[in-house]
This record gives C-alpha cells, sequence and structure tokens, in this order.
C-alpha cells in the first residue's frame, strides 16, 4: 500500500505542475517538437536516434504519428553463444552460457507520447512489451510480458527528471552498458550483483519511482524507490507475476537506491568522463547461507568510472578511445557471487571509414562466496572460487538500424559449480531497430 501511495503522489504532482493559464504565445508550437523526444529518456543507457532507424524518419508512418505526438518502434534481435574448446554436454549438465549452443531471441514493441494534447512539456509516457526467448531458462529468463509503461517527466529546464511506473532498472542506474548504446552495448560480460540484491533489469520490469537532479560542474544525484525483484531470481520472478503487472507480490519489498556521479560529455575543448558511485539496499528477506535463517539487509555497493584517452577527430568529439574501471560489492551470507572486479578498452569509430562502429576489449574478475563456496565442497561438490574473464568485441553498423557484434571471451572459472574446463566462447549478436 506504501509504495501505491508514492507512486500515486508522484503521478498526481507531475500532472499538475503544467496546470496553468497561459496565453497561447506562451504554448510551444508544434514543429519545435523533435521526434527524438519520443525516444528512451532519463537513463545511463541510450537507443540510436530514430535517423538510425530501419523506417525513414521523413516516412509517411514516421510523421503521420508524430504529428499527433506519438512514435512506435521494434527493437530486437538473435543471439548465438558457443564454447569452442570442448564439445557440447548435455542439456541437464549444463551451467554457463555458450557450455551447450545458446541461442535467444527478443522483440520489444514501444509505443512513446509526448502528450502535448494535455498541453504537458517536456513530458512523456512511454509503454512496451517484450517477447524474450531462451534455450537455457536461467540465463533468460523465457518472458511474454509487460517491458515498461512509466510516465517521465522533466523540470525546471530539464535540472529535476522524474520517472515513475513499470520500469527495468538496468539501464537507468550503474551504468553497465560499454560506451553507453542498447545498440553496441550489450556485447562482452555484465555483472550481475546489481540484480542479485533486486535491482530491476531487462525483461523485467518492476514499479518505481525515479528521480534525478543534475546539479553544478555536470554533478548529480539519482534515486529511486524500487519494488524488488524476487529474492529467487529472474525465473522465479516470471513464474509468479507471468504478465508483468503484478505489483506487490508477497514478499517482494522495497529496495532504495542511491547514485551520485560527474558525467561531462566530450567537446571540441574537453574529454568525455563518467564517473558514478552508488548503494543498492533492499528491505526483502533473503536466505542467510550461515544460519540458513531467512533475514533482512541485502544490498549492493558499487564505483564505476569512464573517461575518453584519446580524442581522434575534432568534428566529431564522441569518436576517440576510452578507458574504464568498476567494482562491485554485496554481502557473502547472501549472495553467490561476492565480488566484481572490470577493465574495459574500447573505441569508438576505430576506423575513419567505419564512424559508428565500436571496437573493445574487457576483463572481468568475480569473487565467489565463500560461504556459498564451502557449503558446496561439504556436500562433496567440485567448484571453482572466482572467475577471470577476458572479451573482445567488435560492433559493426552495418545499415541503418542494424548492428551486428562478434566476441571471443576466455573464461577461466565458467561457474561456481562444478569445476568445469575453462571456455573460449564465440558470441555473435545482431541487434535491429525498427
Amino acid at each position: 500500500m506504501r509504495l501505491k501511495l508514492i507512486f500515486a503522489a508522484a503521478l498526481l504532482l507531475c500532472a499538475c505542475s503544467d496546470i496553468r493559464a497561459e496565453s497561447p504565445t506562451a504554448i510551444a508550437p508544434a514543429q519545435t517538437r523533435s521526434i527524438e523526444d519520443l525516444n528512451y529518456l532519463g537513463g545511463e543507457a541510450a537507443m540510436p536516434l530514430f535517423t538510425d532507424n530501419m523506417v525513414d524518419i521523413h516516412s509517411r508512418f514516421r510523421q503521420g504519428m508524430f504529428r499527433k505526438g506519438l512514435a512506435f518502434r521494434v527493437n530486437g534481435g538473435p543471439q548465438y553463444t558457443q564454447n569452442l574448446l570442448d564439445a557440447p554436454v548435455a542439456a541437464d549438465q549444463q551451467v554457463y552460457v555458450g557450455q551447450r549452443a545458446y541461442e535467444a531471441v527478443w522483440v520489444q514493441p514501444i509505443l512513446s507520447w509526448d502528450m502535448r494534447q494535455l498541453n504537458l512539456h517536456r513530458a512523456q509516457l512511454y509503454s512496451g512489451a517484450v517477447w524474450n526467448w531462451v534455450t537455457w531458462n536461467p540465463a533468460g529468463p523465457k518472458a511474454l510480458q509487460l517491458w515498461a509503461l512509466y510516465f517521465y517527466k522533466e523540470f525546471g529546464r530539464d535540472r529535476v527528471e522524474l520517472k515513475t511506473g513499470y520500469i527495468a532498472h538496468n539501464m537507468n542506474f550503474v551504468g553497465l552498458f560499454v560506451g553507453g548504446s542498447t545498440a553496441t552495448g550489450t556485447q562482452g560480460v555484465y555483472a550481475v550483483l546489481p540484480y542479485e540484491a533486486g535491482m530491476s533489469f531487462f525483461p523485467l520490469p518492476t514499479p518505481a519511482l525515479d528521480l534525478k537532479v543534475n546539479g553544478p560542474r555536470h554533478t548529480y544525484y539519482k534515486g529511486a524507490l524500487q519494488r524488488s525483484m524476487d529474492p529467487k531470481g529472474g525465473p522465479t520472478e516470471v513464474s509468479r507475476n507471468h504478465t508483468g503487472f503484478r505489483f506487490a507480490p508477497h514478499g517482494d519489498k522495497l529496495v532504495t537506491i542511491n547514485e551520485v556521479g560527474y558525467s561531462r560529455v566530450a567537446s571540441a575543448h574537453v574529454h568525455e568522463a563518467w564517473f558514478r558511485a552508488g548503494y543498492i539496499g533492499n528491505a526483502s528477506k533473503y536466505t542467510n547461507a550461515v544460519t540458513g535463517e531467512m533475514e533482512k539487509g541485502n544490498h549492493c555497493a558499487y564505483v564505476l568510472m569512464d573517461g575518453q584517452l584519446v580524442q581522434t577527430n575534432g568534428v566529431h568529439p564522441e569518436q576517440g578511445l576510452y578507458g574504464g574501471v568498476s567494482y562491485m560489492t554485496v554481502p557473502e551470507k547472501k549472495n553467490a557471487y561476492a565480488r566484481y572486479y572490470e577493465a574495459r578498452l574500447y573505441q569508438n569509430a576505430p576506423f575513419r571509414s567505419r564512424p559508428t562502429d565500436v571496437a573493445a576489449v574487457v576483463a572481468s574478475h568475480t569473487e565467489y562466496s565463500p560461504v556459498f563456496t564451502d557449503n558446496l565442497v561439504a556436500q562433496g561438490k567440485t567448484v571453482w572460487r572466482a572467475s577471470t574473464t577476458v572479451t573482445g568485441s567488435y560492433s559493426l553498423h552495418a545499415a541503418p538500424g542494424n548492428y551486428i557484434s562478434l566476441g571471443l571471451g576466455y573464461l577461466y572459472g565458467p561457474a561456481i559449480t562444478p569445476h568445469v574446463d575453462n571456455a573460449l566462447t564465440f558470441t555473435a549478436t545482431w541487434n535491429f531497430f525498427f
């Protein structure tokens, strides 16, 4: 009930903020609006512009909807991953992605509205569904459900941003996408620790209220109140909430996310820089692996930094060589994956003739919880105590709205249990934007 009251109050505040007497000349004319106002807003990862799309921005379809303040798009694509060092194992023996041929397909239809008919400015109603299918459910999960349904509003010349509704927070906090784009940043490794602590992620949204305050000198604060994901993970979340609309399943309590950062975009005179640090706290009960009791107190702390090392094009200052590091930690008694370290090096426009391609090398080290691994050893099972990976990838912008990513990753300690051989996985991904 408390969550419902918070979200209802936020919607009422936003709706009332623009209900005021205005002269006809004070209302922004429709021609000053941009179709990009209907793109994904308020996130730490961005979707490609509507100009980078399989449907031309000047088509009758796009322009006809835009005149009504609407935009419809479909994102999707397949992925394939396979270990190149060993023969595939039986289906009931698989413990990591690629140990058997892994295939995934996702499709996201999205409808957004700039709410001009309600005389709301710098606002957006964003909705989307998702079909996510995988051959190995622990890496998915499989889902056909709501992906997004929220209201977004900016205040005070973009000083304050508010978003409330059903939200998947992996695009809004932490900054896990290499290069900051959903088109090119999904290749390589990623950290699961924020998800262990209950942060929502694709394709599973939860009710949430987000607030971002853009401060002076490129600083910002960002916070969220979110209903927790199921403590047992994504497959359990789907089994208890098939449509994604269920507001508060029993046992899923409040998650608070707080993040502070410094974000400076590249220009002809300065290099891009982005620092962020945050804390995720969860009031839900998790199993304590030492006592076997259910208790509160799960959390995740993180620090990440990315910076432009070399600027290769003065006309397009975002092009160049970037470097980044990450550190994350969660309680060992409540989570199987305890600490995560990452170092990355990536190049925007690796070739002058390929200005929108991205090449990346990402190295990570994950420490598994000694509490969990000691319990497994006591049961007579073999374990890895940690995992180290190195992944190289190249994302090719093949055509408008089409990205093909190829990656090769070496995994030393690919799963907690059993103590399986190291792996060399090949991954191919096609992302399309219609």
